[in-house]
């Protein structure tokens, strides 16, 4: 699940040509109620249907999602006890991957030949963010990313994702209730939802993107990788292009460093 601080980056999203919204930012729940009926017509403006109306309507200001935010540290850790404590070890770590891998094969192998990214770093990323899906976080995601697009602090940087948020609960994408981690991020690789509505595609074959289901995730998180410039056939190790590219996930290097480590002895 989603670890502070906050590491991901802004994807050009479907809503950015959204003029800047008149909703008024708060820096604690005395304006949420205010700050929810304006947003509202914005949203409306915007295209929001009834659905995500609705669940806009119904969000709580999220104290845990808050919390966590102003308490932000970053990553300082050094590389070694960085992978010491996400992933214990990484030949244990690609133990369990490759466990996964094994199981599933063919549908890694159809995943790279139609984006070109490795199982490795797939799989990497699967378990980084969320132990392979056993951990996609205990906050509300619609609730969570509408208090950080209320809050001052970056209301700029998660409104598009909010109103982003909204348009998936209208396509049937995202339900009301659906639990995510503290900034709203969402599924088994922990998409913010922006980048949710941009990059999601059909992995399973029953012609809907769900995040909650790792078919769809994991060819989601490979076409983000792809569209990102990921190059098929190419290394992935520090120094490389395809390394790069796995800033456009996770900007903290020692992320980035693990991804690449651990993907290299998986498959």
């Amino acid at each position: 699940m989603f670890r502070a601080p906050l590491f991901r980056a802004a994807a050009l999203l479907a809503f950015a040509a959204t003029p800047a919204l008149s909703a008024q930012c708060g820096n604690d729940a005395g304006g949420w109620e205010n700050w929810k009926r304006a947003f509202g017509e914005e949203a409306a403006a915007a295209g929001i249907g009834q659905r995500g109306l609705r669940a806009l309507a119904g969000a709580r200001y999220a104290t845990r999602t808050i919390k966590a935010d102003r308490n932000q540290t970053g990553v300082n850790y050094a590389l070694d006890d960085f992978i010491r404590i996400r992933l214990g070890s990484l030949d244990g770590f690609a133990a369990q991957a490759n466990r996964r891998l094994d199981r599933n094969r063919a549908f890694f192998q159809n995943l790279e030949a139609r984006y070109g990214v490795p199982a490795g770093i797939l799989l990497a990323i699967h378990g980084m963010e969320t132990g392979f899906g056993n951990n996609m976080g205990s906050e509300n995601v619609v609730s969570s990313i509408l208090t950080v697009a209320y809050d001052c602090r970056r209301s700029d940087f998660f409104t598009p994702h909010a109103l982003a948020a909204l348009s998936m609960v209208d396509r049937g994408m995202l339900s009301p209730e659906q639990n995510g981690a503290a900034h709203g991020e969402l599924g088994h690789t922990q998409f913010l939802p922006g980048n949710a509505l941009r990059y999601g595609v059909d992995g399973n074959g029953d012609g809907r993107v769900d995040f909650y289901d790792m078919a769809d995730a994991l060819a989601s998180t490979a076409n983000f990788l792809r569209q990102k410039g990921w190059q098929p056939g190419q290394p992935f190790q520090e120094g490389t292009t395809n390394f790069r590219i796995l800033n456009e996930w996770n900007a903290a290097t020692v992320y980035q460093q693990a991804i690449a480590l651990s993907a290299a002895r998986i498959g």
